[in-house]
């Protein structure tokens, strides 16, 4: 059984109340998993470091693909096959055998 579950998806977008809908369905899915007994990992959550540092894209990405690597399965929410960010997680996540896991086609 999976347990320490990465949750990847769309953050960001050239429109704000889009990240905003990104960042609410991330966590929305992130909790609940956490309620079903799992670890999941919350990348919506990293805009929490910005209001203490000044912490740079890279060191957010890195900071999260450190996780990544850590974690038993990758678990993509849909529609998320055009983000960038996604895609490399997903790309990472393959290089290191990780299993990666779809919404809505496999579920937790």
């Amino acid at each position: 059984m999976y347990k320490r579950v990465y949750v990847a998806g769309s953050y960001s977008s050239d429109n704000v109340i889009q990240v905003f809908k990104n960042m609410q369905r991330g966590i929305k899915v992130s909790a609940r998993l956490l309620k079903k007994g799992y670890i999941p990992f919350c990348p919506w959550l990293d805009y929490h470091f910005f209001f203490h540092e000044d912490i740079s894209l890279k060191e957010i990405q890195d900071y999260s693909l450190g996780w990544l690597v850590v974690s038993d399965c990758v678990y993509v929410l849909e529609n998320s096959e055009n983000s960038k960010g996604t895609q490399n997680e997903i790309r990472v996540a393959n290089e290191r055998g990780i299993p990666v896991l779809y919404e809505g086609i496999d579920e937790l």
